[in-house]
């Protein structure tokens, strides 16, 4: 489908990209990885044609169509949200159209035998099979199931886009992207601007897709729930995987101690080397020798390693002052904008040392009811702060109070106080502020590196209640984990906002679900939520009607449904156990041939010339593997037992 060959990137002396190469092949599911600045973007939009390398090339056919979601895009675009998103369709319009133009032709014309009128009669047929084709009878359908997937209520479908935030402008971009059908899309952080709901009818989307996926995601579920091959960026040079992310970790992990013990053994060979250069460099006798292992060094080609995984940093929030038993007390509370409603009478109460998530579709509420927590907004109704509560608030426009004539490290070094003031390099290393990077003035930043900024004076800051509105948009996932444990040890109270099931998981104990202006508490994790939603159908309604009958399925669901659906979980789950032993004792079918193999060898006499100590290291090698799959593969079967008997 697409080919990737002798890729290189420079900047100057700099390499980004090292004379790469990869195949991306039809309906690959391709999640890429690597750290911020590892070259992710960059090649993205090589592969989009929208930047040309240093060297090498991208190999695709004439007619590939190719649709590229960017990270961040300037969007101005002045429609209205139904008419933006059926630019999609340009070229359907374009045939429909010429079928306009021609049937109109023909109809005037009265030389039904004549050679011009049987070629204008072809072309319409030619003309209407494409039109059906691309969709031409099912274009509004499409377009509308679409953006309601992606977010959009049906009553904004004629609201001007100018109105629109950023984030839900590129959801009209995504959606573009999506009806155009491309053969392959390459989506550069698709789910920073999507909630919950709408991340999972993407996945359901791409699951079913024809074409090909090339995703960059922070999202680690979203990543092992769409992508079944992950190629990582490292150091210039790709690691390619057929596996998803979270298998692509374990074997990452592998990897870097087999570099790290490689390297060691090079290092040490050097230094030998080194050591008998220096020894005989002027012994005559030694000459042949010394200009020979002088050669060898200078032919060698050194090992690099990975650098080192930073989410081992041990950060934490400065400790909380004690507040009240109670820290946030609503009863009654609403709040609209003109004549439109966003919460209406809402009570809730979060008490010290909680850990609770605001998660609901974008437009329900959650940031409107987080700005009149932080005192940012009026409201109607009673809302009371407990007692010493001291909030930190961060929200996608924090940075905008940040000093734009300071440094980076001016920035934190003015409010650090104790003994972190000693680890202010690693803290912002951390958060992508490395080396010179932290004497960047604040007025040179980009959102995404403002942002970032305000999480780290955050974490600098004495609060007890930390409200957190979307804090991982503009993170790696190493980043984002070192920002999760810090959190998991923070000892105050803590509301986030968030989409990122991954960040939520283990951290909140409690879930606020905000749906028709109203909120509905759910006690336990964001995955016990999740499980409870998908029994009830989490999908984006398509009409009020249905809208109503799902309300009523959400107070009193049959037994029936839940029964059916709980078997076929345990169908999918059963299928996939069974399918991960299958797959093992392939595996170790296969290297126990490759051992027999080793073994005939071995045994037959007059071979003995041909036994390297390669030869020897791969067959302890194989020893070594079978043992560790036979291990696998036990406790693969323990679990299938174990499933079997609880169900």
């Amino acid at each position: 489908m697409l080919s990737v060959e002798n890729i290189s990137v420079s900047f100057g002396s700099f390499e980004l990209l090292k004379d790469i190469s990869f195949l991306v092949n039809k309906n690959d599911r391709i999640g890429l990885a690597g750290k911020n600045g590892a070259g992710k973007s960059t090649l993205l939009r090589i592969i989009a044609g929208l930047q040309s390398p240093t060297s090498g090339r991208v190999n695709k056919p004439k007619n590939l169509r190719i649709g590229y979601l960017p990270q961040q895009m300037s969007t101005n675009i002045t429609s209205t949200v139904i008419d933006e998103t059926l630019k999609a369709f340009d070229e359907l319009f374009e045939i429909s159209a010429n079928i306009s133009l021609i049937t109109k032709n023909i109809s005037s014309r009265t030389d039904y035998h004549s050679a011009e009128y049987m070629d204008l009669c072809d072309r319409l047929a030619v003309l209407e099979e494409h039109y059906r084709m691309l969709g031409g009878n099912e274009y509004m359908a499409q377009t509308e199931k679409t953006l309601v997937g992606l977010g959009f209520d049906r009553e904004n479908f004629d609201r001007p886009t100018g109105e629109l935030s950023e984030g839900w402008r590129m959801r009209i971009e995504l959606a573009k992207i999506i009806l155009r059908k491309p053969d392959l899309m390459l989506l550069d952080e698709p789910t920073n601007h999507l909630d919950i709901e709408s991340i999972q009818w993407l996945e359901s989307y791409l699951a079913e897709y024809p074409g090909a996926v090339i995703v960059v995601s922070h999202d680690r579920a979203f990543l092992d729930n769409v992508t079944k091959r992950t190629i990582e960026i490292s150091l210039g040079k790709i690691y390619d995987y057929r596996v998803p992310w979270s298998e692509f970790v374990e074997l990452r992990k592998e990897r870097r101690e087999h570099q790290l013990a490689a390297f060691r053994n090079q290092q040490k060979m050097i230094a030998d080397t080194e050591k008998f250069i220096e020894r005989f460099r002027y012994k005559a006798t030694k000459a042949v020798q010394v200009q020979s292992r002088i050669k060898q060094l200078n032919k060698l080609e050194r090992i690099e390693v990975d650098e080192e995984d930073t989410s081992t940093i041990n950060i934490r929030f400065a400790p909380a002052p004690r507040s009240g038993t109670v820290v946030i007390e609503a009863e009654g509370l609403a709040k609209s904008y003109g004549d439109h409603p966003v919460l209406d009478n809402i009570s809730l109460t979060v008490t010290r040392g909680e850990k609770v998530a605001f998660v609901g579709r974008n437009g329900e509420g959650k940031t409107t009811l987080s700005r009149i927590i932080a005192g940012e907004l009026d409201y109607k109704g009673k809302l009371k702060i407990g007692h010493n509560v001291k909030i930190g608030y961060y929200a996608q426009n924090q940075d905008e109070i940040i000093n734009e004539d300071k440094t980076v490290f001016q920035t934190v070094d003015e409010i650090a106080r104790g003994e972190v003031r000693t680890r202010l390099r690693d803290i912002l290393g951390a958060f992508l502020f490395r080396g010179e990077e932290i004497d960047k003035k604040v007025k040179v930043l980009s959102g995404g590196e403002r942002s970032r900024l305000a999480l780290v004076k955050l974490l600098l800051e004495p609060y007890n209640l930390l409200l957190l509105d979307e804090p991982t948009n503009h993170l790696d996932m190493q980043s984002k984990e070192i920002l999760k444990q810090a959190l998991l040890k923070y000892d105050g109270t803590l509301i986030v906002v968030s989409h990122d099931r991954d960040f939520l998981d283990g951290l909140v104990d409690k879930v606020y679900e905000f749906r028709n202006r109203k909120i509905k508490e759910h006690t336990g994790g964001i995955y016990d939520f999740l499980r409870m939603k998908k029994i009830e159908s989490l999908r984006e309604l398509e009409t009020p009607e249905k809208q109503a009958v799902e309300q009523k399925k959400e107070e009193d669901i049959s037994l029936n449904k839940q029964r059916y659906l709980e078997k076929k979980e345990f169908e999918r789950n059963l299928r996939k156990l069974r399918k991960r032993v299958e797959d093992i004792e392939n595996e170790i079918e296969e290297i126990e041939n490759k051992i027999a193999e080793m073994d005939t060898k071995l045994s037959e006499p007059g071979n003995e010339a041909l036994f390297s100590e390669e030869f020897f290291s791969r067959y302890n090698e194989l020893k070594e593997k079978l043992s560790n799959k036979i291990a696998l593969w036990e406790q693969y079967n323990i679990e299938l037992d174990s499933f079997l008997k609880s169900n």
